[in-house]
């Protein structure tokens, strides 16, 4: 693996995806898979979170209220996912800003609630095609970035995972070259070097966007890639096990 100071990690988002029966094939598939040099959550549909059964992995919830409580219908508090046995909540993911228009500093107040609780925040980042072609990936980042600082301390932060999602390859079948995630967890490093540096040598950057059985380990081979946000593949035992074996 890239950095023997970062533990990988590697986070399965569901989705809107998943039943009791896939739940029972992930709880019999992990009892007979050890992977001890790296941490591994599964994010269901909340629903479904108390009907795992097994201990290799942790649970995360895939979004978080920044709210504690109230008439806030549909909304989960993070205080709720804990209850239920999550250690990480996803937020910000690409389709939360785009489905429901959370904000950059809604996104930082989530991430602020979630740590609070003893959650562990996986914060999305990332830019869409458009945003790429127009060569302006680190601007529209950094601008992501900057409400995660301004909002956050740098305690807080350490207590944080990122995950860089190009929208452009999540669900499309296209990827990122390892040279292009790469280059752009590089840079998040970078930009939290110049906050603090020892958060920046530990913070775990990993990468979602089509990620493969047979393409994870080259992209986590990458220097700042500590592994991954997996989406489609997570809902495949097989390939997820091989996934996070790539990462081990």
């Amino acid at each position: 693996m890239n950095n023997n100071k970062r533990k990988p990690l590697v986070a399965g988002n569901w989705k809107m995806n998943g039943n009791r029966s896939l739940v029972t094939t992930f709880n019999d598939a992990f009892e007979n898979n050890a992977l001890v040099n790296v941490d591994v959550v599964i994010c269901p549909p909340a629903l479904y979170l108390s009907a795992f059964s097994t201990q290799a992995f942790a649970l995360g919830g895939q979004d978080v209220s920044h709210l504690d409580n109230g008439a806030h219908t549909g909304d989960l508090s993070a205080d709720m996912l804990s209850e239920l046995g999550c250690k990480y909540a996803i937020v910000g993911h690409s389709e939360r800003r785009d489905d429901h228009g959370e904000s950059n500093s809604l996104v930082a107040k989530k991430a602020k609630k979630s740590i609070a609780s003893g959650l562990t925040p996986i914060i999305c980042v990332g830019e869409s095609l458009d945003i790429r072609e127009s060569g302006q990936v680190e601007s529209f980042i950094g601008e992501q970035l900057d409400a995660l600082v301004d909002g956050l301390t740098v305690e807080e932060l350490s207590k944080s995972v990122l995950a860089y999602e190009p929208v452009w390859a999540i669900g499309t079948g296209k990827t990122a070259s390892p040279e292009q995630a790469q280059d752009v967890h590089e840079f998040i490093r970078g930009y939290f070097a110049k906050v603090d540096a020892e958060l920046a040598q530990g913070l775990r950057i990993l990468y979602g966007g089509s990620v493969k059985a047979d393409n994870a380990k080259t992209l986590f081979a990458q220097q700042d890639v500590d592994g991954g946000l997996i989406g489609g593949a997570s809902l495949k035992t097989e390939d997820f096990i091989s996934i996070c074996q790539a990462a081990n």
